[in-house]
């Protein structure tokens, strides 16, 4: 079972609203259990070495919108003109590829598709998160090292 297959069983069990769900297979077993304010998730996969198994514990927390030098004076009708870009996975949102390094995009950042817009950390694998389409960003909706939930907005980009 690859990364892709356990993200996407992680989706679907948040979505269902089953309260646990255990899968086991011959070199892997994996327990999602959910309930009111928390998602565990335990991975676990035998190893040909002695090693310890890796465990993930998601928390989902909601996240306060954060707005970055955007002007005030936007009306709804340019706002309805952005492209929404939002995460595809759930993890914890970095906006550098490591603490010594400048942040991907700044509010006013010219971005081609194509171009890495941050990184999502999901079960200890850095995802790099690429732009669907080119632009300027308007606003970062989310704080560095916060966790994230599949489909969140992350950035606001004008396509013009």
């Amino acid at each position: 079972m690859d990364i892709k297959e356990i993200q996407n069983l992680i989706k679907f069990v948040a979505k269902s609203g089953a309260s646990e769900v255990k899968l086991e297979m011959e070199d892997v077993k994996i327990t999602i259990k959910t309930g009111p304010g928390y998602t565990e998730t335990t991975y676990v996969q035998a190893a040909p070495v002695a090693q310890v198994a890796p465990q993930v514990v998601a928390t989902p927390v909601s996240q306060p919108i954060t707005e970055t030098a955007a002007p005030v004076t936007k009306t709804a009708e340019n706002i309805s003109n952005y492209i929404t870009v939002k995460s595809p996975i759930i993890g914890t949102f970095y906006r550098k590829p490591s603490p010594d390094k400048p942040n991907f995009v700044e509010v006013g950042s010219e971005i081609n598709a194509g171009d890495v817009l941050c990184v999502i950390e999901a079960m200890k694998l850095f995802n790099e998160i690429e732009s669907e389409v080119s632009g300027k960003i308007v606003k970062i909706l989310v704080d560095n090292a916060s966790p994230v939930e599949f489909d969140q907005p992350l950035f606001l980009v004008d396509p013009s």
